[in-house]
């Protein structure tokens, strides 16, 4: 058993602590506000209650020591504070900025609890205000942390996904930051590459889902929350699941589509969007196409996804399946996450959506892990 020990802040379903755990490290802590995602976080892995703070992060700073006992000596703290404030016009400092409150009480905890190494995830859009992330980190805590950043993409690690990522690393031990984050880019040349197909190959087939208020039933054609299956362990599945051999299968579920929207699914070829001359007659957004061209966009096969998001969990119209008349089930956009198949979604099928849309992808993760643990 690892014995370096890290914690996971606005933790979601454990995208990012399930990759450090694959990288070596050990979980002791972790928090997310939000119960359902803390319920999916907790029956994943082998932790009590008490190591999972359900609530506001400002609480939990304010009583920082009440769990003294999991977070001294810690050696990692991770996670990806929502920051609302990052956009291109905002040109507010971001420690002022009321919207930043989650990225404040961020570096408050790495203040309080002074981990030998943290890493903080974002969007790509944090980018633009990096001058002032680095202020903010040097104001809070100090200059004992040696500080580098990059944003790396997903579909380097072998995550059949565009997903890019900003990445900040800091450590207090005296190594260089800029380092790491070299060995993380260098990392990807060994990486294997996969592309959509890989992620969908195997899966049983879903057929249009037509019946509304129909998320309490199960069949063969639109899905089950749990089924007996026997997966072909080919290289993606070892990928994700190494050598286990996992005969389960979860969250594999359509969800209600009206008629149009069937057949819109149906003559969209893929790679297609809303503006296709095969869908002209039955848009719904004709007269907007200049705003809803990606209202519909069917995935092309034979290359990596488009970003998974938690929009899924209103519709699945721009994750179009590239060869049945349908959106993207969850454990479909779980596997495209590169979460293990065993790994299984809690609460209502709307929830799976969103909780595997802000996950950070499993492999991206365990690459950055790996190259951090590398010097502890």
């Amino acid at each position: 058993m690892s014995s370096f020990r890290f914690a996971d802040l606005f933790a979601g379903c454990g995208g990012l602590s399930l990759g450090m755990e694959q990288a070596g490290f050990k979980l002791v802590f972790a928090s997310d506000i939000d119960p359902v995602c803390s319920n999916t976080f907790i029956k994943n892995r082998n932790i009590s209650e008490e190591q999972m703070f359900i609530g506001d992060i400002a609480d939990l700073n304010d009583h920082i020591e009440d769990y003294s006992d999991y977070l001294k000596d810690i050696d990692l703290v991770c996670g990806g504070p929502p920051c609302q404030g990052f956009s291109m016009a905002n040109r507010q400092r971001l420690i002022d900025d009321p919207r930043n409150i989650l990225y404040k009480e961020y570096l408050r905890f790495l203040d309080h609890v002074r981990p030998k190494y943290f890493i903080m995830e974002n969007v790509k859009g944090m980018l633009n205000k990096i001058g002032e992330i680095f202020e903010d980190i040097k104001n809070i805590l100090g200059n004992e942390y040696d500080v580098s950043y990059s944003v790396f993409n997903a579909k380097d690690y072998g995550v059949p996904q565009n997903r890019e990522r900003l990445i900040v690393i800091g450590n207090r031990m005296g190594i260089s930051s800029d380092s790491i984050i070299a060995d993380i880019r260098s990392k990807s040349d060994s990486c294997p590459r996969f592309v959509l197909r890989d992620a969908l190959k195997g899966l049983p087939p879903l057929m249009p889902n037509r019946q509304k208020n129909s998320s309490s039933i199960e069949n063969d054609e639109v899905g089950y929350f749990a089924r007996d299956y026997k997966y072909e362990m080919d290289e993606f599945y070892r990928f994700i699941n190494g050598d286990r051999k996992i005969e389960s299968l979860y969250n594999h579920k359509n969800r209600y589509n009206n008629n149009r929207d069937i057949e819109i699914f149906t003559r969209l070829p893929q790679g297609a969007n809303s503006l296709h001359p095969s869908i002209k007659d039955i848009m719904p957004y004709a007269s907007r196409n200049d705003i809803f061209k990606d209202k519909y966009f069917k995935l092309k096969e034979d290359e990596v996804c488009k970003t998974i998001t938690s929009h899924m969990k209103f519709d699945c119209n721009m994750y179009i399946h590239p060869t049945q008349a349908r959106g993207l089930s969850p454990r479909e956009a779980a596997r495209i996450q590169t979460f293990p198949d065993d790994f299984i979604f809690y609460g209502a099928q709307n929830s799976w959506y969103k909780q595997a849309g802000n996950a950070v992808p499993v492999k991206l993760a365990q690459a950055i892990g790996e190259e951090v643990i590398k010097h502890l």
